[in-house]
């Protein structure tokens, strides 16, 4: 049996050096840590922002090289050639300039381009709004894969709405290395662990607030800000 080929992945995300205010940094270094492990080559490209600057708990991971830039200018200007050269090019949802950015990626790549949705509740509100913060519905379709953080109807709505070639589930994951169930006695019953937003609030209410209240001698907690 022959061993896989090692590929060249460049991920243009949000963020993999700083955890701070977002979700994507655990997904992006339990994915990519993972793939390193396969022994594929990978070059992250994070916008560089103050307020992760400051709050940077992960400057350099060890699993793939870990490149900062300035502005749109010059992320062309630098990085246009291991672009080009990659089997695989990841453009991450929330990205800084995202929809030029990912016109950069499908003009310069000529590997596989995929775009990688963390964000696809937010993402559909934004497209059926016009809101073209880092998405424009005109770009699904120049994408080879969509991937995303949700499954179901959503994915078909993708391909059959907006026209992803082929949109598939890559879901938010964790290291287990570092993410795991510790011995001991549970604090809680049932607890939600994450940020606010008016979308989970149903969600939350039928499966952990109706609970605690039908349930007056369990142990509940929510947790996260806001």
């Amino acid at each position: 049996m022959t061993a896989p080929r090692r590929l060249s992945i460049v991920v243009l995300g949000l963020s993999i050096t700083s955890a701070w205010g977002n979700g994507h940094a655990t997904t992006y270094r339990a994915l990519l840590r993972a793939l390193a492990r396969r022994g594929h080559d990978i070059l992250f490209l994070e916008r560089d922002r103050p307020w992760y600057a400051a709050h940077r708990d992960q400057p350099r991971p060890p699993f793939c090289r870990t490149l900062l830039y300035g502005s749109l200018d010059q992320l062309e200007l630098d990085f246009a050639r291991p672009v080009r050269q990659a089997d695989l090019v990841v453009v991450g949802s929330y990205v800084p300039d995202g929809v030029d950015v990912a016109r950069f990626v499908l003009a310069t790549a000529q590997g596989i381009t995929a775009f990688y949705d963390i964000d696809t509740r937010v993402t559909l509100d934004k497209l059926a709004k016009g809101d073209g913060e880092y998405l424009s519905p005109g770009l699904i379709p120049c994408f080879d894969l969509y991937l995303s953080f949700t499954g179901g109807p959503t994915l078909a709505r993708l391909e059959q709405v907006y026209g992803a070639r082929m949109a598939r589930p890559l879901l938010c994951a964790v290291d287990p290395e570092l993410y795991f169930p510790e011995p001991g006695p549970a604090a809680v019953d049932l607890g939600y662990l994450g940020t606010w937003s008016a979308d989970r609030q149903p969600k939350l209410e039928q499966l952990l607030l109706e609970p605690a209240r039908r349930w007056p001698d369990g142990r509940f907690a929510v947790a996260g800000p806001q």
